[in-house]
């Protein structure tokens, strides 16, 4: 056993001896602090860049947007306490073997999987009732803003959820892959709703979900429904430029 993998095992020793106030504590901490992180980073990109903006103006900041995202905040604590559940139950179990060259390939399949997944329960969240219901509310941010990653429905943020929880419970990933992927999620998510593109032109062409794509998916609602790739639009002919 190396030492990172060492540092680790005590690690997770540690969180194994957590009682369950401290889980939520623990869980509210660190869901506030990526919400504030999204919003730091999001502003940080929009005042540094100096690229054309993609829309005209951000959609405006408004009360209901905050408590929508708070909402979003204590959903994705519930998520997370029920992943703590199922691993102190053996549902989900944590590889504690790890190498670099491993975390590489997990962090990829993760990011695969789940943009697949995530296409199927974006392109489902689309259909006439699902999206009166759940998910218009999100696109009523045509122009985005800070918050938009934010601005889900409960339905919408427990279900991401449950679809990461589902592949954790599938397969035994390193607790380092797995945060690694949610870092990458969160970053991903904060940079597709900017206004003005972040990634060069040329990654339009190598299947990369940039910031322009997920932005013509808020102006044209019947396309680009993936996250992380357009590949899956491409192949079932949801794609536009």
């Amino acid at each position: 056993m190396n030492f990172n993998t060492l540092v680790f095992s005590e690690y997770l020793k540690l969180l194994e001896q957590f009682s369950w106030m401290q889980w939520i504590v623990f869980s509210i901490m660190v869901n506030i602090f990526l919400y504030l992180f999204s919003i730091g980073l999001y502003q940080f990109i929009e005042k540094t860049c100096r690229k054309k903006q993609l829309q005209e103006v951000n959609h405006p900041i408004t009360k209901a947007d905050f408590y929508t995202s708070f909402l979003t905040i204590i959903c994705n604590c519930l998520v997370m306490l029920l992943g703590v559940f199922l691993w102190k139950n053996d549902w989900i179990k944590l590889d504690q073997t790890f190498s670099v060259s491993s975390i590489f390939i997990e962090v990829i399949a993760l990011v695969l999987l789940m943009d697949f997944c995530m296409y199927l329960f974006h392109y489902a969240a689309h259909l006439p009732f699902v999206y009166k219901v759940l998910h218009g509310k999100h696109h009523e941010h045509v122009n985005t803003n800070f918050l938009s990653l934010f601005v889900l429905h409960p339905v919408e943020t427990i279900g991401f959820g449950l679809m990461i929880l589902a592949l954790l419970v599938c397969h035994d990933f390193s607790v380092v892959s797995i945060t690694l992927y949610l870092f990458i999620n969160l970053i991903w998510g904060t940079i597709g709703h900017l206004n003005k593109e972040f990634f060069p032109s040329r990654f339009n062409q190598l299947f990369v979900g940039t910031t322009q794509f997920h932005n013509q998916h808020h102006l044209d609602e019947t396309k680009n429904f993936g996250f992380y790739t357009s590949i899956w639009d491409q192949l079932f002919g949801t794609y536009k430029k």
